[in-house]
């Protein structure tokens, strides 16, 4: 059996136990806190954000890794004759997925994927990278799965504020005050590697909520019930675990998995996000 290692971005959302489960290594991004460099997850955590983003009105800066830092872990690896197969941030969102091209030019026998996606989205490929390379193939027929396959997950979030993406410069102050003023929750859809606006919800966010996995979920016939992720940034968790719960009425997904936000996704997304994340079947 091919010896392959999986790696990826820490914007891929997973959990710690997944993490492990899977044998996966993170590389984690930077974020700077005005002038202070920390490192996502490690030394700084999506709260911290928030509360800088609160204190100073300006949102903190996440720093793409750099090849050298990819250069460093992808050795460890492929000094042991392993291949590697590494997951990105989608190319569109960030320079990570160019930095890791030049790192596994530099090293050889590393495949960095863009995952065209963000979040557990991408997070959904790294789990199926690893179930592939313990299905013995090699590192060429994973990548060529792996590009196949993101071109099936349907991502989304709805958000309850637009004002982390206003901070972020990505939405307009008359759009986020309009929003505001008419209690507009947009939902983001990932679309050919972007972030694009689809529908738009009204109400208290436990009916948003409701509205927006329904119109996600309900009626469909064309998804891959394996693996579903409900993933968030902080929200109050008796609305999470009822998303959990109509996520489970609506289709027997075999694996239904809640995962938080990290700090990239949760700085322009802001708090109270919540999406569900998964795979339509092969056509």
């Amino acid at each position: 059996m091919p010896k392959i290692k999986i790696t990826c971005d820490s914007t891929c959302d997973l959990t710690p136990e997944l993490y492990e489960k899977y044998d996966v290594e993170v590389i984690r991004y930077g974020i700077y806190l005005g002038d202070e460099l920390r490192t996502d997850g490690v030394d700084v955590q999506v709260s911290d954000l928030y509360e800088y983003a609160d204190r100073t009105g300006t949102l903190p800066k996440t720093v793409a890794i750099s090849p050298d830092e990819y250069m460093e872990v992808f050795r460890k690896y492929t000094d042991q004759g392993m291949s590697v197969i590494h997951i990105n941030l989608s190319s569109e969102m960030s320079s990570a997925y160019q930095n890791s091209m030049i790192a596994a030019r530099e090293v050889g026998n590393v495949y960095p994927v863009d995952s065209r996606n963000l979040s557990s989205g991408a997070g959904h490929l790294v789990l199926l990278a690893r179930e592939l390379a313990d299905q013995g193939l090699e590192a060429t027929e994973i990548v060529a799965r792996l590009e196949e396959a993101r071109e099936r997950l349907d991502v989304s979030f709805v958000l309850t504020t637009l004002e982390y993406l206003k901070m972020g410069g990505r939405c307009s102050s008359v759009a986020a005050f309009g929003a505001n003023l008419l209690k507009l929750h947009p939902e983001i859809r990932v679309t050919n590697g972007k972030m694009g606006v689809g529908r738009k919800y009204r109400g208290a966010m436990k009916k948003y909520v409701e509205a927006y996995v329904r119109g996600a979920l309900e009626g469909r016939t064309d998804i891959d019930l394996r693996r579903i992720f409900v993933t968030h940034s902080p929200m109050d968790d008796e609305v999470v675990q009822f998303a959990v719960r109509l996520v489970k009425e609506l289709h027997p997904f075999e694996e239904v998995i809640e995962t938080s936000a990290g700090c990239t996704v949760s700085t322009h997304c802001g708090p109270g996000t919540i999406g569900v994340l998964f795979f339509t079947k092969q056509q």
